[in-house]
């Protein structure tokens, strides 16, 4: 059963949209007329969207964190310092992992609400 998106609220729908464009380069897929709130969707890949709502006074849970809520994505390992370096050029936190693993991966905390994403190498899935 694939996943077909997340929702991720937050109380500043563009600036967290405009994070996640410039820093990972997603981009904007059409939203519903009738929503009853600000919304932003995002296309991250295969079919898949981060849904961004807007809602009044938001604040990100203190379990953010590697063993706490967090989100994992994939991407190239070799184009890891690049990527660290557009998320330190967005306003993001670098964050080093609590525990080894055989495969490469950071964290992050993105500047608008606090969210920890997961990045691990792509390659790690190919095997």
């Amino acid at each position: 059963m694939p996943l077909v998106h997340f929702t991720l609220p937050t109380s500043h729908v563009e600036r967290t949209a405009r994070f996640f464009a410039n820093a990972l380069g997603y981009t904007r897929n059409p939203v519903p007329a009738n929503s009853p709130m600000e919304v932003a969707w995002l296309d991250i890949g295969r079919g898949q969207e981060i849904h961004i709502l807007y809602v009044e006074g938001y604040e990100a849970s203190g379990f953010e964190g590697e063993f706490g809520r967090h989100i994992a994505v994939s991407y190239p390992g070799a184009q890891f310092d690049a990527l660290k370096q557009r998320l330190i050029e967005e306003g993001a936190t670098l964050l080093e992992p609590g525990r080894a693993t055989p495969f490469a991966r950071f964290f992050f905390r993105d500047p608008v609400n606090g969210y920890v994403f997961e990045v691990v190498d792509a390659s790690h899935f190919d095997q």
